[in-house]
């Protein structure tokens, strides 16, 4: 097994740290599978240990509930983006390049990487557009918030603010526009498939690059 890709993630997230065991990586690798197929309403620990040949026990021994195990999940998500985001811009010194890197990351984070072969980042993904604003949407956000649950989500998007920044120095929202950049990447593909009346970009053409070329567009009316 070759596992070359580690995010450390806030400690309460967890009660044991899932990536360094097997059993903990099967337990992310299928709950990712289960929340894809059947979504988040309808994954259970019950479905997850009898997919993994275990017991709802020892899963409770890594998470103490199934909207921890989804925060964890979103988490490695909004490190992985980052990763690519920082992989991607590394000696890479002008903004206006590195704002549209950026761009491509968000909207093509799905794509596999065989070094983590315990996550599947285009099912991943697919949670992150379907099921991730469950993880902040709740009554009990401003609790998790003061804990750091949502850090890993701050950090990128107050990167990201900064090379807006570095683009437009008068541009008064680039915190706001980062996290709507974000945000749009997922929705626009999650509203094609099912909303489609919400968007322009159509499920039935290149809808990534769709997106991509939506979101270049955004910036250079607003930005430039």
């Amino acid at each position: 097994m070759s596992v070359a890709i580690k995010f450390n993630l806030n400690e309460g997230l967890y009660l044991k740290e899932p990536q360094d065991s097997k059993l903990g990586r099967s337990i992310i690798q299928y709950s990712i599978n289960l929340i894809d197929e059947f979504g988040f309403e309808a994954f259970t620990f019950k479905k997850l240990a009898q997919e993994i040949n275990s017991t709802e026990a020892s899963i409770y021994r890594y998470f103490e509930n199934k909207h921890l195990l989804l925060l964890y999940l979103v988490n490695w998500y909004w490190e992985w983006v980052t990763y690519l985001i920082n992989i991607n811009t590394l000696n890479i010194d002008d903004p206006h390049k590195n704002l549209k890197i950026i761009i491509h990351c968000f909207v093509f984070a799905a794509k596999e990487n065989p070094n983590v072969d315990y996550v599947n980042e285009s099912k991943l993904h697919s949670i992150a557009q379907s099921e991730g604003i469950k993880a902040y949407h709740t009554k009990n956000v401003d609790q998790e918030n003061s804990k750091g649950f949502f850090s890993s989500y701050k950090n990128m998007i107050n990167a990201i603010s900064k090379v807006i920044s570095e683009v437009n120095p008068d541009f008064k929202y680039p915190y706001a526009l980062a996290t709507n950049l974000f945000k749009m990447s997922n929705n626009s593909i999650y509203f094609a498939k099912h909303l489609p009346s919400l968007t322009e970009i159509s499920i039935d053409h290149e809808a990534e690059e769709e997106v991509e070329n939506m979101l270049n567009y955004f910036i250079e009316k607003l930005l430039y």
